[in-house]
C-alpha cells in the first residue's frame, strides 16, 4: 500500500536519533546481540534502542515505544543525581561527607572530602577522592570474603566502566582480578559489599549457577534487596561527576 501511494518509509541508519512521544531515542546497531534492547547510556545519559542489523531498527523503536515509561523513570532518577557544590554533601559509603573546595588535591578526613578544587568544586577531583576511598575499602572486603571462600586474593582494581558494577578474571594458572566501579562508594556499604561479595564468589564459580548464589548468599546473606537497590538508584550513580558527552 505505501508503495502504491507513491510513499517511502523514511530510512534508519546506526547513530540516529528518533522521537517517540516527546522522549529523545539514539537508534545503535550491534551485530554481536541475537536480541533487541533499551537502556540509558551511562555515559551520555541518552535513552538508547539497540538491534542486531539496520534491518530491525524499526524493531527497536517499538519496542522502546513498549519501555517508553521505564526508560522516562530512568533518565528521571538519572537527572536526581545531586549537585557538587562547595559545602554540598554527599554520602561515600552510606556516611555524609562534606565537599570542601580548598585546593587541588582530593583528601578525606573525618566527614570530610577536601581539595576538590579551588573555590568552586571540580568534579572530577571529587571523582578522584571518591575513586581513592573506593579502592581502599573494595581492597579490604575482598581479602574478608577471600578468606572465608579460602580462595587466593586477587589484584583488586577501582575503573568506571558504565556498564556493569563489577567483574572477574581468573587466569590458568589460579591468579585472578577483580575490577569494580568505584561508584559503587556512592552506595550504602551494604549494597557495595555485595558487588565485592559477587566478584569474589566467581573466584570459585565462574556462571550464576545454584552453587554461585549459594557462596553469595553465604557471604552476605539475601543478595535481592542490594540488587533491587542498585535497579532503582543505580542511574543516579552513574550519573555523578559525568563528563559532559
Amino acid at each position: 500500500m505505501t508503495r502504491a501511494l507513491g510513499l517511502v518509509a523514511p530510512r534508519l541508519a546506526d547513530g540516529q536519533s528518533v522521537e517517540i512521544d516527546g522522549l529523545q531515542l539514539r537508534l545503535r546497531v550491534n551485530p554481536r546481540s541475537r536480541r533487541l534492547s533499551v537502556r540509558v547510556d551511562a555515559r551520555t545519559g541518552e535513552a538508547v534502542a539497540s538491534a542486531p542489523s539496520v534491518r530491525r531498527l524499526a524493531d527497536a523503536i517499538a519496542f522502546a515505544r513498549i519501555r517508553r515509561d521505564w526508560l522516562a523513570g530512568r533518565l528521571e532518577r538519572r537527572a536526581a543525581a545531586p549537585a557538587l557544590e562547595d559545602g554540598g554533601v554527599i554520602k561515600l559509603f552510606g556516611a555524609p561527607h562534606r565537599l570542601q573546595a580548598d585546593g587541588r588535591r582530593p583528601r578525606l578526613e573525618a566527614g570530610l572530602l577536601r581539595g576538590c578544587g579551588q573555590g568552586a568544586v571540580d568534579p572530577q577531583l571529587v571523582a578522584r577522592g571518591v575513586r581513592g576511598l573506593a579502592l581502599e575499602v573494595f581492597d579490604r572486603r575482598v581479602g574478608v570474603h577471600c578468606a572465608r571462600l579460602d580462595a587466593p586474593r586477587p589484584k583488586v582494581l577501582a575503573s568506571d566502566p558504565g556498564s556493569r558494577w563489577g567483574s572477574c578474571a581468573v587466569a590458568r594458572d589460579g591468579s585472578g582480578s577483580i575490577r569494580l566501579s568505584w561508584r559503587l562508594a556512592l552506595a550504602p556499604f551494604e549494597v557495595a559489599d555485595y558487588v565485592v561479595a559477587h566478584e569474589c564468589a566467581h573466584l570459585r564459580e565462574g556462571n550464576h549457577g545454584p552453587r554461585f548464589w549459594a557462596l553469595v548468599r553465604e557471604l552476605i546473606g539475601d543478595p535481592a534487596p542490594h540488587r533491587a537497590w542498585l535497579r532503582a538508584e543505580g542511574p543516579k550513580l552513574q550519573a555523578f561527576a559525568r563528563r559532559a558527552p
